[in-house]
């Protein structure tokens, strides 16, 4: 499998993955393009509010909007792992006033062959703004099973089931594949849209543990309603340095990372594609953008790229999803 991973992270050191992040310039921002843009920006999530997603495309519009002078209006679009907001995306003139924000879900549904956009050819991301890995959590108040060994052990002798995002050969599916092998257990998965669903699953102890990023579910962890029990990193990040982590369970493989961005139409003029780089790249680097990284954990690997590297992240990710799609038999 392709290993897209040491691409976009820094240097592994002694169990903590250490920033590769570039130092911040505040870059000024380009003379508009033809006086592009001069009326508000809608920016489509295609998730539901409160998840990581909607977290990210809301917390940068602000910044975005400043830098270009112009509101930009944010609009969730659940549905089919992501996929019911691509036709208002694509039946919007590609002009650069409607934005897509994304994750990492188009690179699964691509492959698969689900929609037939392809996401670096019909659009063109502007960046990514964060890249973050995922973790299994449980409610603290269960009394079954305390960290992932325990888990393990429940599982093997009882139903167990995971809420997350997902779809036939998605990063949360692929992952959990990978480590019901090395665990030996089997679970069941519950697939939410919307993240409030998921995480009241949890609370409300419908479902035994969640699939997640710690980003989406930082409030959760700071209340301590809930807790990680197993890192899906080959070894321990420094923000959770009691959790086990792949190496500790025994699994050597290179983890599916959550990755978001913002794409615009592919047809869109060149110029214009710029200045939204340009106001995305001015928009990470504020402090109020970096201070919402920094609460949601997403400091522990390189959050961003520009568009000419997310446009290889993104084509290698692609690649790296076929290739499994291969080995675990999915088409």
């Amino acid at each position: 499998m392709l290993n897209f991973f040491k691409k976009i992270t820094g240097t592994i050191i002694l169990g903590a993955v250490v920033s590769a992040a570039p130092l911040l310039v505040n870059a000024e921002m380009p003379p508009k393009p033809d006086g592009f843009p001069e009326r508000p920006i809608t920016m489509i999530v295609p998730f539901g509010p409160g998840g990581g997603s909607d977290q990210m495309g809301r917390s940068i519009s602000g910044p975005m909007s400043d830098a270009m002078g112009v509101p930009i209006q944010v609009i969730n679009k659940p549905g089919g792992g992501g996929r019911a907001a691509i036709p208002d995306f694509m039946s919007a003139p590609a002009d650069g006033y409607t934005l897509l924000q994304f994750s990492d879900d188009v690179f699964t549904h691509y492959p698969a062959g689900r929609i037939k956009e392809n996401p670096t050819v019909d659009w063109t991301p502007i960046g990514l703004a964060n890249i973050v890995f995922s973790q299994i959590y449980m409610n603290t108040d269960d009394d079954r099973f305390t960290d992932w060994e325990s888990f393990v052990a429940y599982a093997k002798n009882n139903k167990v089931t995971v809420a997350n995002v997902s779809h036939k050969g998605s990063m949360e599916l692929i992952s959990i594949s990978k480590i019901e092998e090395v665990a030996g257990i089997k679970t069941q998965q519950i697939s939410y849209d919307k993240p409030a669903e998921r995480y009241a699953a949890l609370i409300g102890k419908h479902v035994d543990v969640l699939f997640e990023q710690p980003s989406d579910v930082s409030s959760f962890l700071d209340s301590g309603r809930i807790k990680p029990i197993l890192t899906i990193l080959r070894d321990r990040p420094a923000a959770f340095p009691d959790v086990a982590s792949l190496s500790d369970i025994g699994l050597n493989w290179e983890p599916l990372l959550r990755v978001r961005g913002i794409f615009v139409h592919g047809s869109v003029p060149q110029e214009r594609k710029a200045y939204l780089e340009a106001a995305m790249k001015k928009a990470y680097e504020t402090e109020e953008f970096q201070a919402f990284l920094e609460k949601k954990f997403m400091t522990a690997i390189k959050s961003y790229s520009s568009s000419n590297e997310a446009t290889e992240i993104i084509n290698n990710m692609i690649d790296t999803y076929r290739k499994a799609y291969k080995e675990l038999g999915i088409n």
